[in-house]
């Protein structure tokens, strides 16, 4: 099997596809490692979901779920991104990337090292640049948003979301008990303050301000109390961004390819 060229992306969110589609248009061969359940609210803008219907496509890029390392030639030599179940992201040992980029966005460390692949690269706090790996990107909102660390961390995580039209807190809904989540409104539907977009068993869980949905967990999903379950976009106008690649993806997309590009420069 030819592994020339393969980058390996842990994560498949909507951030973490950003990155993925980026690598993809410029030529990489890109394997995504994804857990068995993910919990991606952005789900239509995120390869992650490939992994429960066996393909999805994200800005006219395809990903398709494969069930062995094997099976990644196949997909690569069909123009698309391969997606696989690997937690511990053992598969490297066996594919050898020219670079790792750690895309999960846990806020921690889940065992990425500089000893993975010639070039890793991670997203946001938990990771300190020339010593977990190479380069960290930042990705906070503001004016740092995508810059390459080379020596350091990112800014730690605040726990309150960026803001888009003074809304920060109000547009993120965390799910307010444990139990299997019925959607009322899926993404894209315009709701009101008050409505009922999900239940969760018979709990409704109510939209906190006027806006569209733009991420909701999938239907039927297991939550537990306190899992983020949804998100809201006051701009209701611009419901295409329900079915796009963020301002905020692209633009962390760009600090790893450049990140990438500098170390493969060196080598």
């Amino acid at each position: 099997m030819s592994i020339q060229g393969t980058v390996i992306v842990r994560g498949g969110g909507d951030i973490a596809t950003g990155t993925i589609h980026r690598l993809h248009q410029c030529g990489y061969q890109v394997l995504v490692l994804e857990t068995e359940s993910p919990t991606a609210i952005r789900r239509t803008v995120s390869f992650c979901e490939a992994i429960y219907d066996g393909e999805t496509e994200v800005g006219n890029v395809a990903a398709v779920h494969v069930r062995t390392i094997d099976q990644c030639e196949q997909v690569w030599l069909a123009g698309n991104v391969a997606v696989f179940i690997d937690i511990k992201a053992e598969c490297i040992k066996k594919l050898r990337p020219i670079a790792v980029v750690d895309a999960i966005l846990a806020k921690k460390n889940y065992g990425t090292s500089m000893a993975m692949a010639p070039v890793t690269i991670a997203l946001g706090p938990g990771f300190h640049a020339a010593k977990d790996v190479h380069a960290v990107i930042e990705t906070a909102r503001g004016h740092n948003l995508g810059r390459v660390i080379y020596q350091g961390k990112a800014m730690p995580n605040t726990g309150i979301p960026g803001a888009i039209q003074g809304f920060r807190r109000e547009r993120v809904i965390y799910a307010n008990t444990s139990g299997p989540l019925t959607i009322v409104h899926n993404i894209g539907s315009r709701v009101k303050t008050g409505e009922p977009i999900a239940m969760i068993g018979n709990i409704p869980v109510k939209a906190p301000i006027d806006g569209l949905v733009r991420g909701m967990i999938r239907d039927n999903f297991q939550v537990h109390q306190g899992l983020k379950i949804a998100d809201i976009d006051p701009r209701i106008e611009e419901q295409d961004n329900c079915y796009t690649i963020s301002d905020k993806a692209r633009c962390i997309s760009g600090g790893v390819i450049e990140a990438l590009l500098f170390f493969s420069k060196r080598q």
